[in-house]
């Protein structure tokens, strides 16, 4: 199914009916570990989940970029980017779907 979106109330929902928690207890750990996550990102730590991929930020300089509409010269700072680095697991996983 190209172009389908999971939310988190739809990930909740899974939660649910897969471990046996309340909905709300349900929505209330996936709101921890996405904030967990982000958290430890924002400190610059990488975050590793097993048989799925690691997160990490990777720091980008500063450098010169062009507006494509008027050719001008346009300076791009400095920032970070979040980078995910799939497992081999989660790849052949989504290789052998079909």
């Amino acid at each position: 199914m190209a172009g389908r979106t999971i939310t988190r109330a739809q990930l909740s929902e899974a939660m649910y009916q897969e471990v046996g928690l309340s909905r709300n207890e349900s929505a209330d750990l996936l709101e921890a570990v996405l904030r967990q996550i982000a958290n430890s990102l924002a400190r610059d730590e990488t975050v590793k989940v097993s048989s799925f991929g690691s997160f990490s930020v990777r720091r980008k300089g500063r450098r010169i970029g062009r507006n494509p509409k008027t050719g001008e010269e346009v300076p791009i700072l400095p920032r970070r980017v979040l980078v995910f680095r799939p497992s081999q697991v989660l790849k052949k996983r989504i290789n052998d779907v079909q």
